[in-house]
């Protein structure tokens, strides 16, 4: 696209209502930019963090060992589940060490979306997101959902339905081997720590599978792309938002922008290398009927450098009514929640503005917190 395109805030806000809207990586790198237009500007003092504190000390998130919960003794098993409780408990965001992942897959799949934000818009342009078929099982855009949305964020992304069925772009040519091997290993590692999140609920880790049609998980695999903002303190990556899934894993390219809500401060998290971010969602909520809440966490931006990060998200089947475990809930403790088919509860959510907790909330039965 010319440069010219960029010079006036009217010709951007053209550019993303056109049928192929420009992307932020592309206004990001054109000549003449240097301040957002006003559909990019974030006028909620609350999403841009003038409302609530940021801690400036370094807090470290909690850190689980996934060898010794998979090949420690029972002993050293018990205390890792019992670590991811409190975790889970206390923050509902915690870093995983000791994985078994292989670096290398992890830096293959960062270049592999790395080149796909990299090509043509026409290139990409059939997987245009138009913010109303929330299902499709590609699609990039920009923003949250661009059909409701009305300040875009500053974030491009890439979304990619990956089980029970497994789809790929065409391009870059390595995409689909690379994603395939990586998703795999990621619902793999998903799966164990769900496991042992289970266990420490009191639950039967074994019979998780079955209560969730874990066999048809929904997982889904998203890129993130947070080109350098010559505004970042007027602009937001992403608002605070929890999951909708079981677990999130996050995987970044080393650039800091994310931040947890913890004790109603906002923590900048800096994971340790060679490790994964993982968090719980709105489904571990319910499931959990509310021991376990989802988290809010945020995207904030720098001037200076991209940002990338890869989400993958696991979930119960779209067929699944997710409730409360029924071993959860007693007259001491009621159901928290009514139940929800997962494929509604996800259509709903990605359908309507992104905002905190806002879909889940609806399926409160009391106000217990």
């Amino acid at each position: 696209m010319a440069a010219e395109a960029f010079t006036c805030s009217s010709s951007l806000q053209n550019c993303y209502s056109r049928s192929l809207p420009s992307s932020v990586k592309e206004l990001s790198e054109a000549p003449s930019f240097t301040s957002l237009p006003q559909f990019l500007v974030s006028h909620n003092p609350r999403e841009r963090g003038e409302l609530e504190p940021v801690c400036d000390a370094d807090q470290e998130i909690p850190a689980v060992d996934f060898d010794l919960l998979v090949n420690g003794s029972p002993d050293q098993r018990s205390q890792v589940v019992r670590e991811l409780g409190r975790a889970c408990r206390d923050w509902g965001f915690f870093m995983v060490v000791n994985h078994g992942v292989c670096e290398g897959l992890t830096e293959a799949m960062k270049q592999t979306f790395a080149e796909f934000f990299d090509l043509t818009a026409e290139e990409k342009g059939e997987y245009e997101d138009d913010g109303v078929r929330v299902m499709s099982p590609i699609r990039v855009g920009t923003s949250f959902n661009t059909a409701v949305d009305k300040v875009r964020y500053w974030r491009d992304y890439l979304k990619i339905i990956v089980h029970p069925v497994f789809h790929s772009p065409a391009k870059p040519p390595t995409f689909r081997d690379i994603s395939q091997e990586y998703t795999t290993r990621m619902r793999a590692l998903g799966t164990e720590i769900l496991k042992g999140i289970w266990e420490s609920l009191g639950l039967d880790g074994a019979g998780m599978t079955l209560a969730l049609n874990l066999n048809s998980c929904f997982q889904i695999l998203v890129a993130n792309l947070y080109p350098p903002c010559p505004q970042p303190e007027l602009a937001m990556g992403l608002p605070p938002h929890s999951d909708y899934g079981l677990l999130t894993v996050l995987c970044q390219n080393g650039v800091d922008g994310l931040q947890v809500k913890h004790e109603g401060k906002w923590i900048p998290v800096k994971p340790r290398p060679n490790s994964f971010l993982v968090n719980i969602g709105d489904q571990m909520e319910i499931v959990s009927n509310g021991r376990y809440k989802s988290v809010l966490h945020r995207a904030v931006l720098s001037g200076k450098s991209t940002r990338m990060s890869i989400v993958t998200l696991l979930a119960p089947s779209l067929e699944t009514v997710v409730a409360p475990a029924p071993l959860l809930v007693s007259s001491k403790n009621p159901a928290a929640f009514r139940g929800m088919r997962f494929g509604d509860f996800i259509e709903y959510q990605q359908s309507n503005r992104l905002k905190d907790k806002s879909v889940l909330d609806l399926l409160r039965l009391n106000a217990r917190e």
